[in-house]
């Protein structure tokens, strides 16, 4: 494998930027589901549902898996079963303790000129120290910038992915209850955070929500709350059940985000996105599971939107999504057995972003 280089500048100095979901993709990374402590009451039922979520995305690109080699014949197995073309399945032998790809793995920038591409590492803490270890999660982006031969750039900012979302055109949303939250960058002011967002994504304007769902171990991820469509516009989830735990939390989010403004002082646009009804399994370590169909993931032509097995309201955000992404083809994934452990389909994934 080859040794990754040290960007010796931001990526903001450089003319790098963080591309907005829909800009095509080279693939999709994925890290095994492997840790026996996770999922640990429906493990065949989640590996067929993870399975599905491989095969939804290897119909329209190719997936780079992270896979310790003891367990790749196990998953290949799985794959070749649901008649996944193997072929668009690169396994890596990377080791990982969990599986939520998003919130460390790499995060691919792009020059607009050059096209050239660089991999931006930030700290990772399994979420304020709540689930170690996490020492091979954290090696992840050092890892893949070698397999892919591009530049490291490293912040010193603990975030993880899933608190990051880009319209690609410098605006950059997230939450106060990640970023300032003690259990990560103790210190740090609120303009500490953003001017170190700016430093390594290229971002021109820091947009913030203070908070997220009940039941989020990621202490508020902006990819269950809230997600661009395209440079203007947003979807944004709205809970309309007033008993709801997230009714004033969603509501006080919704409102601040109208009030929002580009970096060109117009207005966002924000379509409101339903909450699936709330799911609350027994005996788990969480009263509620932080569900939300804003955790969905744009691939090249499509958009995989998470279900819960709520037919009414998962097919009324399924049709959202759809009028948000014209030309797209929106595929639903079950996601009810994924979410026993806390995210969806966007949790699970990271775009490596085409040059």
């Amino acid at each position: 494998m080859p040794e990754y280089t040290v960007l010796q500048q931001t990526p903001q100095e450089l003319g790098f930027v963080f591309p907005a979901e829909w800009e095509p993709q080279n693939s999709i990374i994925l890290s095994c589901p492997l840790n026996p402590e996770t999922w640990p009451d429906n493990r065949q039922a989640l590996e067929q549902a993870y399975t599905a979520f491989i095969a939804a995305i290897a119909a329209y690109e190719p997936v780079h898996l992270l896979c310790a080699a003891a367990a790749q014949a196990h998953w290949r197995e799985l794959l070749s079963a649901a008649g996944v073309n193997l072929e668009k399945i690169f396994f890596l032998d990377f080791s990982s303790n969990d599986a939520w790809c998003r919130d460390y793995g790499p995060v691919f920038l792009r020059h607009p000129q050059s096209r050239q591409r660089t991999i931006v590492k930030f700290q990772y803490n399994a979420w304020g120290g709540k689930f170690p270890p996490w020492d091979d999660d954290a090696r992840v982006p050092e890892l893949l910038s070698g397999y892919f031969g591009l530049p490291l750039f490293t912040s010193p900012l603990f975030c993880e992915g899933g608190a990051l979302e880009s319209n690609g055109q410098g605006l950059i949303m997230t939450t106060t209850a990640v970023l300032l939250n003690p259990n990560r960058n103790p210190g740090l002011s609120q303009e500490d955070c953003a001017r170190l967002l700016r430093e390594a994504l290229g971002a021109e304007q820091i947009l913030w929500l203070p908070g997220g769902l009940c039941g989020d171990d990621t202490d508020g991820h902006i990819d269950t709350l809230a997600r661009f469509c395209n440079d203007d516009t947003l979807l944004a989830i709205l809970d309309n059940d007033p008993l709801s735990p997230n009714y004033d939390i969603l509501r006080d989010n919704f409102r601040r985000l109208q009030e929002f403004r580009l970096v060109s002082g117009a207005r966002l646009q924000v379509v409101p996105l339903p909450c699936p009804k709330p799911i609350r399994p027994q005996g788990w370590r969480t009263d509620i599971l932080p569900a939300s169909y804003a955790n969905f993931l744009i691939i090249n032509s499509a958009v995989l939107v998470p279900t819960y097995r709520q037919d009414d309201t998962d097919q009324l955000a399924l049709d959202i999504i759809a009028q948000a992404f014209p030309g797209r083809t929106v595929v639903p994934v079950d996601c009810y057995d994924i979410v026993l452990e806390g995210g969806a389909l966007h949790c699970l994934s990271q775009q490596e972003v085409a040059p």
